[in-house]
């Protein structure tokens, strides 16, 4: 263990993108639990990074606007995919959603089989980079995160409903660049399991909380003991998410 990782240079880009993908990925969140779509932001998001593969094998730059492009429009495909099979298939939608995971998982691989570098490439995707963040990285999901939060709270609710899929598309997109797939899993599910059953303003405020304390915590944890951060973030929401559900369900059989 060592305090030298404690680097507020380091963390605090990294603290403030885990803030802004929670901003959106849990109210977001709450939905996909309610609507038992539970498998759907991991589709959409290796349907996010089966498009900035595609865009490396293109040689644009990691962070130019080619790959934010592509990447966004293939997130949008996939959307407008699972809304169909939402309108059509709806008994077989979570089958379905998971067979999509694969194909574009095993995409991914093909893709990169060729590519001395891709073995790092895929894992950059799945875990993130997010302790490589730098503030000026920041600014493209800061905007986006606004443009996201105004739709989905200001919109009247029945456009906010019909918007759901292409806003959960863009949101998984501007994320899981910077957090990678297994963190926007994490940060939309375990805030939202959490705080289900909770009262809607609650549930939210819940949410935010687990989610800023699993982000803290694992941050902080991963600078001390060098590891991994994106993967010990997932574990420090679960760890969170399970500690307020024991605590909250030892609270009220006490009453």
């Amino acid at each position: 263990m060592t305090i030298e990782g404690l680097d507020l240079a380091i963390l605090g880009p990294a603290f403030v993108a885990g803030l802004l993908v929670l901003a959106t990925h849990v109210p977001l969140g709450r939905v996909v639990l309610q609507r038992g779509i539970i498998f759907i932001d991991l589709a959409i998001a290796q349907i996010a990074a089966v498009g900035v593969i595609v865009a490396y094998r293109f040689g644009w730059d990691t962070h130019g606007w080619e790959v934010q492009f592509v990447a966004m429009a293939s997130a949008l495909l996939g959307a407008a995919l699972l809304s169909f099979l939402e309108k059509y298939f709806e008994l077989l939608q979570e089958a379905l959603i998971g067979v999509i995971f694969v194909l574009a998982a095993t995409a991914s691989v093909l893709l990169l089989a060729d590519n001395p570098h891709g073995g790092e490439q895929l894992k950059e995707l799945l875990v993130g980079q997010i302790l490589w963040l730098s503030w000026s990285q920041l600014l493209p999901l800061a905007v986006m995160t606004v443009v996201i939060l105004l739709c989905w709270f200001k919109a009247p609710k029945n456009v906010a409903r019909l918007a759901f899929y292409p806003l959960f598309a863009l949101a998984v997109t501007s994320s899981v660049q910077m957090v990678g797939v297994y963190l926007v899993f994490a940060s939309l599910i375990l805030p939202a399991l959490a705080s289900h059953g909770d009262k809607p303003v609650k549930a939210l405020m819940v949410g935010y909380i687990i989610g800023g304390l699993g982000y803290a915590t694992g941050l902080v944890f991963s600078a001390l003991w060098d590891l991994p951060s994106g993967a010990l973030i997932v574990w420090c929401l679960a760890v969170t998410a399970l500690a307020w559900k024991i605590l909250t369900a030892m609270v009220v059989s006490n009453r």
